[in-house]
């Protein structure tokens, strides 16, 4: 019990203070992204609509690590399925629009080919992993459609790790930019998969 509460605690502190972050770089400190873009090793062919799905990207990225904490919650659960199915509901869904904007943005990563790919599977990862997840759960079974949507909500973190990735790589052991961010694409959802299923294994959630 007191595993599984903490569990959930501690991926609640680690989304508020990443949305917090995130909120105000992308959105109030740097809206236009010009720090990021000064980095960037190909030209946009329409900056304008780069950043505009990048936005959207980040917001509902932003909207699923504020539902995915509660959706472990198992006093919701538990004391309000209603919501928790509602919950799951809008979770669901933003994962599924944000499979655009994700793939967009993923054509002009920083790194090339190789971050370009990288990304492409992240994004198909998480899609996959939160439809596993709800058909589970449609067909009643409930244990794998919590270990499903675990994975899910652990590589929603994905940017996250992508970030502290490329500061050790890039910033700390001097790496090229470019190539600090195309491992990080990959290292991101191979590293947060990986703490997925320690967890799954070890957790009754």
């Amino acid at each position: 019990m007191r595993s599984r509460k903490g569990l959930v605690i501690s991926l609640s502190v680690i989304a508020v203070m990443w949305i917090l972050h995130t909120t105000s770089k992308n959105f109030m400190v740097d809206p236009t992204f010009s720090t990021f873009l000064s980095n960037k090793e190909i030209e946009l062919p329409n900056a304008k609509l780069w950043i505009a799905m990048i936005q959207l990207h980040i917001a509902l990225a932003i909207i699923a690590l504020m539902t995915g904490p509660l959706g472990l919650s198992r006093a919701m659960r538990m004391k309000k399925p209603h919501l928790h199915r509602w919950n799951g509901r809008i979770y669901v869904m933003v994962i599924v629009i944000n499979i655009l904007p994700g793939y967009y943005v993923a054509l002009y990563a920083n790194g090339g080919i190789w971050s370009t790919i990288g990304f492409f599977i992240l994004n198909t990862l998480w899609l996959l992993t939160t439809i596993n997840g709800y058909r589970f759960i449609r067909k009643g079974q409930v244990h794998r459609h919590r270990s499903w949507m675990l994975r899910s909500f652990f590589l929603a973190f994905a940017n996250l790790t992508i970030y502290i990735l490329v500061t050790i790589l890039h910033y700390v052991a001097g790496l090229p930019y470019g190539f600090s961010y195309s491992l990080a694409a990959w290292l991101a959802f191979i590293i947060n998969l990986v703490l997925a299923e320690i967890v799954i294994r070890k957790s009754t959630i």
